[in-house]
């Protein structure tokens, strides 16, 4: 996930204003600062050039101002708080020119024990002996809001401690007592994002495309040390990868950065990964490729906020599945279905424009705003051909390298590969809720000279997507063929040329439309229950210690965050929490199917989906006791595409999604 600054709301007025910048406007930064991760103490001093428009600078709350000055002169400022934030007013005489401030504070103390949607959540500068993470949205240097801005940065730890921020690492010595490097970032970028920690760093140096050396490191705990090279091999490909696909790499160093804290950072020029993420065999082979590739999407082309996040779709398109794709059809196929999936058990009544999209804060916005386009730029490469979407990619980077960019800048960039426009399909499919929902209302075939011509009825609910629409035809003999049809209307009726008799006919049985499935097509995933802003959750067992597991994992895996159990089963989505004799005897009662056979006996503890005639899907944890429930506090959120998954303690022994059914009907031979 990229680091975003829409975490502060002061600060997205910084990101989004920032198209709006003449050449020459960037704000530069020159800063010297001591941390010290153990006590916690921060003292800086910042001079900052400005340009004539800027009227404020905002320092987070945490932090006392010692001093301001302009040329050597004290200045007199007025401070006003809002948010999270100190506003610092600029006399209007002194604005143009470099100002110079002091400041220090001490930093929150850094807890391990949150989990990945907890630090989302509670963003703020925090330090410890394990390291220290100060993210730049929480401004905890003074900085210009309403700009992107270079910098140059002198960082001074005690020894023993090594730090890095974005940007090329140009100086480092360690004496005295005292680890010092010096940073440059000369583009314009987003707030700082500073780390710290106890590291061992390696470094292998590589050619870029365009013949520049590339310093890949890793920055590691000495608990992860023993993974450098395996990172730093996967660092390597990775690059060959995306420089050869989009264009040279926009920096000088790409860095991998272990977090004490369970986080899951790109920032430019490094991500900042939680052990326990690192320890992962195939995040090499998954999320380390899709953090690499935001610096070209999103730290280096920076999407404009105010027009929609493109970055993370185009990202996820592009990296977590063009893995698949090399993986073979069948890996592919299984992805599209995963986001077709999500995107069906996101209820209408939340579902919002892929335009609106900014950053990811819930199960809901993360379908939307990362697999519903990945799946739209699947279908934009199927419509315009692989030649011109690859064209239009390169084009797009060319061209918006180091500036702010929105969806009509990568439709342009498109349209001029693919030699026609494209303005109706981006509309369609972002500026839009929703997806089509689409029916088999009827088939039949006759001999049509020497072949058969068929005639299929598709129906779609109202309001109506215009879309390509595959069809594949079961054959007499056992062929099948595949017809794309155009698809537009409720109810759309289509021809196709068959070279032979036509037995039955199958809606995208690949799953290559944007569209929500139909009941059979998507058997219930946790996801389903897990998003749903009504969901509530029930405990069948007496006991504080059931029900304090219980309300925890709630608290965990549920959007609503509901704030107490219920009493009653609702229409809407359910969590039940039980023994595996009591879920059994609560599912027996209503009618409802029994623990599935693949999880009986499984583990200490089972959880799984059950669908409802009439009503929302059912998530069903079974655990043997109160704390095999609590074991699944921080995984089970992580299972949110599967069907059902058996749990030893934390760790998953089985998973598995419930299989999908295509919509298929007979064809009536006339």
């Amino acid at each position: 996930m990229r680091r975003s600054v829409l975490a502060a709301a002061l600060l997205l007025a910084a990101v989004s204003g920032a198209s709006a910048l003449p050449a020459g406007e960037t704000p530069h930064y020159d800063i010297s600062v001591r941390l010290d991760p153990v006590t916690r103490s921060l003292e800086g001093e910042a001079t900052l050039t400005l340009p004539p428009d800027a009227s404020r600078l905002a320092l987070g709350t945490r932090f006392q101002l010692q001093s301001i000055s302009a040329g050597g002169e004290p200045l007199s400022t007025r401070t006003a708080r809002e948010g999270g934030y100190q506003l610092i007013e600029l006399p209007p005489a002194r604005r143009g020119q470099p100002v110079t401030i002091r400041w220090r504070g001490t930093l929150a103390e850094l807890n391990t024990g949150l989990d990945h949607r907890q630090v989302l959540e509670r963003l703020e500068p925090a330090a410890g002996p394990d390291g220290a993470f100060l993210p730049g949205n929480t401004a905890w240097y003074p900085l210009v809001p309403e700009r992107l801005a270079s910098y140059r940065l002198n960082l001074e730890l005690p020894a023993g401690q090594r730090g890095l921020v974005a940007g090329t690492l140009t100086s480092k010595e360690e004496a005295g007592g005292k680890y010092r490097a010096r940073f440059e970032f000369p583009h314009p970028g987003e707030p700082i994002d500073l780390l710290a920690g106890p590291y061992e760093v390696e470094e292998r140096s590589i050619a870029g495309l365009d013949g520049r050396r590339i310093a890949l490191r890793t920055w590691f705990h000495p608990r992860v040390a023993e993974l450098s090279g395996a990172y730093l091999d996967a660092l390597v490909r990775y690059f060959e990868l995306y420089e050869r696909r989009i264009g040279p790499y926009p920096f000088d160093s790409f860095s991998v950065v272990s977090s004490p804290l369970p986080t899951g950072f790109g920032m430019p020029t490094l991500t900042y990964l939680g052990e326990s993420v690192l320890r992962l065999p195939f995040i090499r082979d998954t999320s380390l490729g899709h953090e690499v590739l935001h610096n070209w999407w999103g730290n280096s082309v920076y999407p404009d906020y105010r027009r929609g996040n493109w970055a993370e779709g185009l990202a996820t398109f592009m990296a977590d599945y063009a893995y698949k794709e090399m993986q073979g059809e069948e890996a592919a196929r299984a992805m599209r279905l995963a986001w077709l999936r999500d995107i069906t058990a996101v209820a209408p009544s939340e579902d919002f424009p892929v335009a609106e999209f900014t950053s990811r804060t819930h199960g809901t916005s993360q379908i939307v705003g990362y697999n519903k386009p990945a799946m739209f730029f699947f279908m934009l490469r199927e419509s315009i051909g692989r030649e011109a979407f690859d064209a239009g990619v390169r084009r797009f980077y060319r061209e918006h390298r180091f500036r702010t960019a929105g969806w009509d800048d990568l439709r342009r960039a498109f349209e001029a590969e693919a030699g026609r426009g494209l303005e109706d399909f981006f509309r369609q499919w972002l500026t839009r809720p929703g997806a089509p929902e689409l029916r088999l209302a009827a088939a039949g075939a006759a001999p049509s000279g020497g072949g058969w011509r068929a005639s299929v009825t598709v129906a779609q609910r109202e309001p109506a997507f215009r879309l390509a629409l595959p069809l594949r035809f079961e054959l007499e003999g056992g062929a099948a063929v595949t017809r794309v049809l155009e698809v537009a209307g409720r109810e759309s009726r289509l021809g196709a040329e068959l070279p032979g008799k036509p037995l039955a006919v199958e809606l995208d049985p690949e799953f290559r439309a944007l569209r929500r499935l139909a009941p059979d097509e998507a058997p219930p995933i946790l996801t389903g229950v897990m998003i749903d802003p009504a969901a509530g959750y029930l405990v069948l067992e007496e006991g504080g210690a059931w029900r304090a597991a219980s309300a925890l994992i709630a608290s965990r895996i549920l959007d609503s965050k509901p704030s107490a159990p219920t009493t009653a089963l609702a229409a809407d989505s359910m969590v039940v929490f039980g023994t595996p004799e009591a879920v059994g005897r609560w599912l027996a009662a209503r009618g409802l199917p029994g623990i599935p056979e693949a999880l009986r006996g499984h583990g200490s503890a089972q959880a799984w989906t059950v669908a409802r005639a009439g009503a929302k899907p059912l998530l069903l944890v079974a655990a043997k006791d109160a704390a095999a429930l609590e074991a699944l506090a921080r995984p089970l959120r992580h299972y949110g595409r599967e069907s059902w998954v058996a749990f030893e303690g934390a760790r998953a022994l089985e998973r598995g999604i419930w299989p999908a059914q295509p919509q298929r009907l007979a064809v009536e031979i006339r």
